[in-house]
């Protein structure tokens, strides 16, 4: 089949686009961190995204995407990428090039997974959880969505992302979160955001990505990647006014809190994104911004350090999304009819894959991080923690 030029470009940019997210979370993160941890929040978002490029191209990619094995996983067909060409496939553009897009989204998903550790993981540790988080976790949910697995054949729709990467990485960053434990001084000392310019710079990066993230993900040029387009700001702007104005009754409006409302409505508009007219995704967003800034605040008020709200806003915002989707999924847009259009099943499949994916990850991600701690340890020393990441993981200042 002659390769589609106009696609193919349309994918590329928008790999590039999501590749932009990773460091964009690691910006975001690093501002919001103490200044002696600044460089180790960047650092693990660039560990992040050479260690998934490895991984994917070695097992990652063939696990999440190749021929189905139970439903579960894909085999090995491609491993080491044998047999993914660079020659236009099926949808008239490379299936290398749809690799790489892929690549992205896993190296973004355990970046977030970051928040759960800011502060006081090892280094070596985190690069172990990494291999293997994305090994058992990430490709097996990643294929059960999108590879034909189980969920997919089910009947569940997630146009870019609302389980395999929100749900996902939310939920896995609240049982890392409670197999670490909290951060010396947490409830005791203020743990201040050292630089909120660089915070909103990074959350900024985020809003510019997530362009790539959701339109990129209709695979094509057609009227799905507009809706998805204008649907991500849309989300993003009622996200971040619904967030400004629930923080305002309670005190004054931030500036961190309208980039998290913004961050909030997105992800909860990424498993609609093509599905929705932008009506809908304006409440999508808006139940996002307000929903995502009273989970943040039950974390608190439960003393639970999972110190970048990742749970709060991706986790419970992927979820929220997923359900909407299968509430609100429009036929006249994206071919499927969601309860509100009469199709009750669309939601029950949604509902079923998202809470499946839930379990999953919260489960097997506390055993895989209680394994690593009880043999070599997650957490730095004491010291080590008071000194700073900065220096005693990478011998840098900021």
């Amino acid at each position: 089949m002659a390769m589609d030029t106009g696609v193919t470009c349309w994918l590329m940019v928008s790999a590039v686009l999501v590749m932009l997210m990773t460091p964009g979370v690691g910006l975001f993160y690093g501002g919001l961190v103490r200044k002696k941890n600044f460089i180790s929040m960047i650092a693990l978002s660039f560990v992040c995204l050479a260690l998934a490029s490895i991984q994917w191209i070695l097992i990652g990619y063939s696990l999440a995407f190749g021929p189905d094995v139970g439903g579960f996983i894909g085999n090995l067909s491609y491993l080491g990428l044998a047999g993914v060409s660079a020659e236009a496939g099926a949808g008239t553009y490379p299936p290398l090039l749809f690799m790489i897009f892929q690549l992205f989204f896993a190296a973004v998903t355990i970046t977030i997974v970051t928040s759960a550790v800011a502060e006081r993981i090892k280094l070596s540790s985190f690069i172990v959880f990494c291999l293997v988080w994305l090994t058992v976790v990430y490709c097996p949910i990643a294929h059960w969505a999108w590879g034909g697995g189980w969920a997919q054949q089910m009947g569940l729709i997630d146009f870019a992302g609302g389980t395999v990467v929100e749900i996902c990485s939310g939920f896995a960053a609240l049982s890392l979160a409670l197999v670490i434990g909290r951060r010396a001084g947490f409830g005791e000392h203020a743990l201040e955001p050292h630089n909120i310019p660089i915070a909103l710079l990074g959350a900024a990066l985020l809003w510019f990505g997530w362009f790539g993230f959701n339109a990129g993900s209709a695979l094509a040029l057609n009227s799905s990647a507009v809706i998805a387009f204008v649907n991500t700001n849309s989300a993003a702007a009622a996200g971040a006014l619904a967030w400004m104005v629930a923080s305002w009754y309670r005190g004054k409006p931030s500036s961190l809190g309208m980039v998290s409302g913004a961050i909030a409505g997105m992800v909860a508009i990424t498993p609609a994104a093509g599905f929705v007219p932008p009506l809908v995704a304006v409440l999508i967003g808006a139940v996002a911004g307000v929903l995502c800034y009273s989970m943040m605040l039950v974390r608190i008020s439960r003393k639970m350090d999972e110190s970048l709200d990742a749970w709060a806003i991706h986790g419970m915002g992927g979820l929220w999304g997923t359900l909407a989707t299968g509430i609100f999924a429009a036929a006249a847009i994206g071919g499927f009819a969601g309860w509100m259009e009469g199709n009750s099943s669309q939601f029950f499949a949604n509902a079923v894959a998202a809470f499946a994916a839930l379990a999953y990850t919260f489960v097997v991600t506390y055993l895989i991080a209680t394994a690593i701690d009880r043999t070599i340890g997650l957490r730095v020393t004491e010291d080590e923690e008071y000194v700073g990441l900065d220096i005693c993981q990478h011998g840098e200042r900021a």
